[in-house]
Formats: structure tokens, C-alpha cells, sequence
């Protein structure tokens, strides 16, 4: 985590404009538009290292995300060229105040993980240690080809404890072994080939990639969405004969609804349905 505190010498402030909606000097900034809510981590400088500020912003506009009827999917993305450096180390210096905590990092990954809208990650810049884990939360990820992602805690003597709970489910055996042990940081390419992120894209193509998916996901019914989430998250963990049971019922239970037959109707009348953004 230390190494991403020193600069590589690109220009940390080339951001899209519209990622720079409300207050330019907040932590971490936020934007609704065509279905989308945009969370921005905005402290470039700092790696957009997990600060107090950076894990409040994140929380309180993650929750404004999920409360928003007219929100459909999330978008996580930053300012820099660092998506997410992980710990604050600054925060472990004696002498320097912390504002008050007001979310906690771990209830953030499991809300991305099991909240009912799809989360997408934008990852434009580099990613290790706990930034690794909030990439592997998200519904989708996906790189600049050219982006750096490493598990860089054994670097400074401790280890990628809390967010293995979210990687390890990820990777083989054998590429958590060598990513965490090593705490080499390697190219993305790498990391969707180990299952931590769903693809690389060359950087030029990054921006179209990401809004091609969300214009995807936001076509899907809330409800299907919500449900479908759950089936990633369940059914692995059950017995087959338990899969059986609840995937049949969950299946009659969505074919029965008014979600459904909005979403076959515009199917055979060759529309849109009524829940996908004009914008998209």
C-alpha cells in the first residue's frame, strides 16, 4: 500500500467532466443520470486511500443510491490514477485527528455484495490492498489493461484479512496463495484471468465498455435484478436438492408477477419496458 503513496508522475486531476457534478472538493462525489448513480472517489493525491472522509462519502452516497427509486445501477469510479489505494496510512500517525466514522468499511462490501441493484466498478487506475476488495465486491468490474492490481499488505507486515472474505470466494486456491503471499502487484489482465475483476479493456475503449454494460443492466426489471443477485450469492452455497427447491419456487414467484407481465408484454410488442430510463 506504501508504494501507491508516491506519485508516477501522471496528471492526477483528468476526469470526464460529468464526474465532477456538486462540490468539487468533496471526498467522494455523486451524480444521478439515465438510471445511473455515479459514486467518485475524489482524493487523487491520497490514493483515494480508505480515509474516514473517503469511507463516510462512500457510505452515506451509496446509501442515497439504494433508497433512490429512480437509481437502477451503480457505478463506482475516481479521479486519478489510483482507483483505490487501500488503507489510510496517514490515519495511523499519532497526532493527526480523524473525523468521526460514521460507516463501517465491512458493512459497506457486504451491502454492495447483497443489496438488490447492480453495482459496476470503473477501474481507470491502479488497485491493491483493500481497494482490491471493494473492486471484488461489485457485481462487475472492469480495467484499463494497463492498470496495476496487487495484494500489497504482507509488503508492510499484516495481511489481506477482512477483505479475503469477499476475494477468496473469487480465486483458486493457488492464485490467492501466490497474490496474497508474493504482494506483487500485477496487470489487470491478470487479475480478470484469476476471477478478481470480470475484464481488462484497453484504456481507450474503458469508458464505452462501462457505459455499454450499464446501458445493459438497466433494461433488466428491479426485481429480476434483485433476485438475480441473490441467485449468485445463494445457490452456490446450498445443497443441490435445496437449489432445486428454492430456484423453483423463486422462478413461479417471478413468472407470477407484475414485473414479469409488463416484461412480456413489451417483449411481444417490440418495446421497451416501463421501467427502463429514457436515456438508455
Amino acid at each position: 500500500m506504501s508504494e501507491d503513496l508516491a506519485s508516477d508522475g501522471t496528471d492526477n486531476r483528468t476526469q470526464p467532466n460529468h464526474l465532477r457534478a456538486g462540490d468539487p472538493d468533496a471526498a467522494v462525489l455523486y451524480e444521478v443520470a439515465g438510471g445511473v448513480a455515479t459514486i467518485t472517489l475524489n482524493r487523487p493525491d491520497y490514493r483515494n486511500a480508505l480515509s474516514v472522509e473517503i469511507v463516510n462519502g462512500v457510505g452515506d452516497h451509496f446509501e442515497a443510491a439504494l433508497a433512490d427509486p429512480g437509481v437502477r445501477a451503480i457505478l463506482f469510479t475516481h479521479v486519478g490514477n489510483t482507483f483505490c489505494a487501500g488503507a489510510d496510512l496517514r490515519a495511523a500517525q499519532p497526532g493527526v485527528p480523524q473525523p468521526t466514522l460514521r460507516h463501517n468499511f465491512v458493512e459497506i462490501l457486504e451491502r454492495i455484495m447483497t443489496c438488490d441493484k447492480p453495482v459496476v466498478g470503473r477501474l481507470a487506475g491502479h488497485v491493491t490492498a483493500g481497494g482490491v476488495g471493494l473492486a471484488a465486491a461489485m457485481d462487475i468490474s472492469i480495467a484499463a489493461d494497463d492498470a496495476i492490481i496487487g495484494f500489497t499488505e504482507v509488503r508492510i507486515g499484516v495481511a489481506p484479512a477482512v477483505i479475503s472474505v469477499v476475494c477468496l470466494p473469487k480465486l483458486r486456491r493457488a492464485d490467492a496463495s501466490e497474490l496474497f503471499l508474493e504482494g506483487e502487484r500485477v496487470p489487470a489482465p491478470r487479475a480478470a484471468a484469476a476471477g478478481l475483476i470480470n475484464r481488462a479493456v484497453p484504456r481507450e475503449q474503458l469508458d464505452g465498455e462501462v457505459a455499454a454494460t450499464l446501458r445493459r443492466l438497466v433494461r433488466g426489471g428491479p426485481n429480476a435484478l434483485a433476485n438475480t443477485k441473490q441467485l449468485v450469492a445463494r445457490v452456490p452455497q446450498m445443497a443441490r436438492d435445496e437449489a432445486w427447491e428454492w430456484t423453483a419456487e423463486l422462478s413461479q414467484r417471478l413468472f407470477q408477477s407484475e414485473e414479469a407481465a409488463e416484461g412480456i408484454a413489451a417483449f411481444r410488442e417490440r418495446r421497451d419496458a416501463s421501467w427502463v430510463p429514457p436515456e438508455s
